[in-house]
């Protein structure tokens, strides 16, 4: 299919045929994040990651299971899903190992939790680790920020014939879009988690639970408006702005 793409590409022009979408091996759907097979795939992670362990934990306390035991059960659903993608692909890159240690961190304090409260102020712990971990990398030479959006924008926002790589290495405001949005994302899941002590110490715990699950979702839609109104105030889904080289200038993919 590639060649006959190809062959079609009309001589003397430079123009390209447009790439084959990304597919999973054996089916032939389509698995990029952009694409309807990737939201339904986010979807179902989500499902997985969030309201089921709620729901879970309801269900157990409605059949007479006590606090710590329902709370024990609810958090081992989460990472699930995580971790058989990563299986099926069997990489594990910075974004693989990030998610794989949160879900290692959130399953060894469930495992030593003994009281609810306890259980409560794991997922406040786990977001200070969140948090931690992308203020760490801040500075570095791939903040967590780039590592998580590259596969989701690079290509679709943007100059979208621009290599990622390259803005990096020549552009200094690309960079410093990249570090701001790390550091938002870090403090913000610091924020988060102080929230979450507040309402695990000071609420009852049937109630904190189903507040703790909402506050996940409400966390990233809150999150995802911030960084999509700073990142288009930086100019990073305008292709003329100052982040981008001009036609003609630059390296290109």
């Amino acid at each position: 299919m590639r060649a006959e793409r190809e062959a079609r590409a009309e001589p003397g022009t430079g123009t390209e045929p447009e790439p084959e979408p990304e597919t999973e091996p054996g089916t032939g759907t389509e698995t990029r994040p952009g694409t309807r097979a990737g939201r339904r795939a986010a979807a179902v992670l989500m499902l997985v990651d969030l309201v089921l362990p709620v729901g879970l934990y309801y269900a157990l306390r409605a059949a007479d299971v006590g606090y710590v035991a329902a709370l024990v059960v609810g958090s081992l659903v989460p990472g699930t899903g995580t971790v058989a993608v990563l299986v099926r692909e069997r990489r594990l890159d910075s974004v693989g190992l990030f998610m794989v240690s949160a879900m290692l961190v959130s399953a060894g304090l469930s495992v030593l939790g003994g009281s609810p409260r306890f259980l409560l102020l794991k997922g406040a712990l786990l977001m200070v680790v969140v948090g931690g971990w992308f203020l760490a990398t801040a500075r570095g030479p791939r903040p967590l920020a780039l590592q998580f959006s590259r596969p989701l924008l690079e290509g679709r926002t943007g100059a979208r014939d621009v290599s990622w790589d390259d803005l990096w290495i020549g552009s200094p405001r690309f960079r410093r879009v990249w570090r701001v949005s790390t550091v938002v994302w870090g403090a913000g899941a610091l924020a988060d988690a102080a929230v979450r002590v507040a309402i695990a110490l000071t609420l009852p715990i049937d109630l904190a639970v189903g507040l703790s699950g909402l506050q996940y979702g409400v966390f990233s839609v809150l999150m995802l408006v911030i960084m999509n109104v700073y990142q288009a105030l930086a100019g990073l889904h305008d292709p003329r702005s100052g982040l981008y080289p001009t036609p003609g200038v630059g390296t290109h993919r």
